[in-house]
C-alpha cells in the first residue's frame, strides 16, 4: 500500500511517498525561510502564495524520485488541519484534486496526528505512549491511545514554545528562525549570569507557560541597556535553560500520571515521544532524557527532519487511517483549529 502525502499548514510546501512497511519513497520539503527572514515570522499571505505557486511541482517532484505514477497509490493524504488556514486550503484542494483526478480516496489528515504518529513510522512503537509535541505553534503533552484516540494532559495557556524563541530571537537581533539562533547564541552563552523565572513551578497539572518568560526578558533587556554580543549570548542561555527546565519539569507530572494508568508488567520501559521544531533544540532534548530515565520511560525523539513539518508524517497518517477503513469526502471542510482530544477544555 502506498499514499501521497501533502503538506502545507504553515511555512513548509511538501510532498511525500510512503508505503505501508515503513518505507519513505520520496520526501520532498520546501522551505520559505527567505520569504519570511524579513519580517521575523510567518506572514500567512506570503505562505499561501507559496504554497500554492510550488505544491505542483513539489508533488511531480516526489513521484519522480520514487519512480512512481498515480496508477501506483493507493490513496491521497492531505493536511486538513490546524494551521494557516490559506496554506491549508491549498494543500487540502490539491490533494481533493489530484483524489478527483485519479479516482483514488481522499483521506483528510490532521496535522497534529502526522507529528503524534511519526514515532510509528521511524520507531514502530506500539500503543499507548506519551507525545510532547513543541514547536512554533503548539506547545502541548498527549497520550497516545490508538490512530484518532489521545487524550490531552496539558498544553500552553498563552504561547507556543517555539513563538516564544522567535520573539527572543528578535528582542536580541539574533535572526530568525530564532529556535536555531538562539540556541547559537547561547553555546557562546553562559546560562547562570542571568536568572529568569520557571513559570508555574510547583503548580499541579502539566500546562505550560511561555509569556510571562519573555516578558521577563524583555525586562531584563531594559535593564542592562546596550547589549554587548556577550550580553546576548548569556541572555539567550539564560533564556533556552529556563524553557527547557519549564518543558522538563511540566511533562514530568505528566509521566507520573501515564506511567500510573498504564502500569507495565513486561519490564519493558514507557515511551516518550518529542516531536516538533523545538525538539531539534539539543539542551531541551538533554533535559527530557534525563527527565524521562529518572521515571522509566525512554525519550524517543524522530530524526531532526521528520520533527518538523514534513509530508511524510502526513502521508503515514493518513496511511494508517486508510487501513483501518477511515475516508473523507471531497467535501471535507478544512479548519483552522482542530483539537486531537475534542474534550479538551481549552
Amino acid at each position: 500500500m502506498i499514499i501521497l502525502g501533502i503538506e502545507t499548514s504553515c511555512d513548509e510546501t511538501a510532498a511525500a511517498l510512503v508505503r505501508d512497511d515503513r518505507t519513505i519513497l520520496a520526501d520532498v520539503v520546501l522551505s520559505q525561510l527567505d520569504e519570511h527572514q524579513p519580517y521575523g515570522g510567518v506572514v500567512p499571505e506570503i505562505a499561501a502564495r507559496a504554497h500554492l505557486d510550488h505544491i505542483d511541482r513539489l508533488v511531480a517532484q516526489a513521484f519522480r524520485e520514487a519512480a512512481l505514477t498515480l496508477a501506483d497509490i493507493d490513496a491521497v493524504a492531505a493536511t486538513c488541519g490546524p494551521g494557516l488556514i490559506g496554506g491549508v486550503i491549498v494543500g487540502a484542494m490539491t490533494g481533493k484534486a489530484i483524489a478527483a483526478v485519479s479516482g483514488k480516496p481522499f483521506v483528510a489528515v490532521n496535522h497534529l496526528e502526522g507529528h503524534a504518529l511519526t514515532a510509528r513510522l521511524t520507531h514502530g512503537l506500539d500503543f499507548p505512549y506519551l507525545l510532547l509535541l513543541v514547536s512554533g505553534g503548539h506547545c502541548q503533552i498527549l497520550e497516545v491511545r490508538g490512530v484518532g484516540q489521545f487524550r490531552r494532559l496539558g498544553s500552553t495557556i498563552d504561547d507556543a514554545a517555539g513563538e516564544a524563541f522567535d520573539k527572543v530571537a528578535k528582542m536580541l537581533a539574533l535572526g530568525y528562525p530564532g529556535g536555531p539562533a538562539v540556541q547559537r547564541a547561547a553555546a557562546q552563552g553562559d546560562a547562570r549570569r542571568f536568572d529568569l523565572p520557571r513559570p508555574l513551578k510547583g503548580k499541579p497539572g502539566s500546562d505550560f507557560s511561555f509569556s510571562g518568560l519573555k516578558n521577563a526578558v524583555r525586562l531584563l533587556i531594559q535593564s542592562v541597556g546596550e547589549l554587548s554580543e556577550q550580553d546576548r549570548n548569556d541572555i539567550a542561555a539564560a533564556f533556552q535553560l529556563a524553557v527547557a527546565d519549564h518543558i522538563a519539569d511540566r511533562a514530568s507530572k505528566a509521566l507520573k500520571d501515564f506511567a500510573g494508568r498504564h502500569r507495565r508488567t513486561d519490564g519493558q520501559p514507557h515511551h516518550l515521544v518529542v516531536a516538533g521544531g523545538v525538539a531539534a533544540n539539543s539542551l531541551l532534548r538533554e533535559h527530557l532524557a534525563k527527565m524521562a530515565e529518572r521515571q522509566g520511560f525512554t525519550l524517543t525523539a524522530p530524526p531532526l527532519r521528520l520533527c518538523t513539518d514534513n509530508a511524510a508524517m502526513i502521508a503515514w497518517a493518513g496511511l494508517e487511517r486508510f487501513r483501518l477503513g477511515f475516508r473523507n469526502g471531497l467535501d471535507f471542510a478544512p479548519r483552522p483549529r482542530w483539537p486531537l482530544d475534542p474534550s479538551a477544555k481549552r
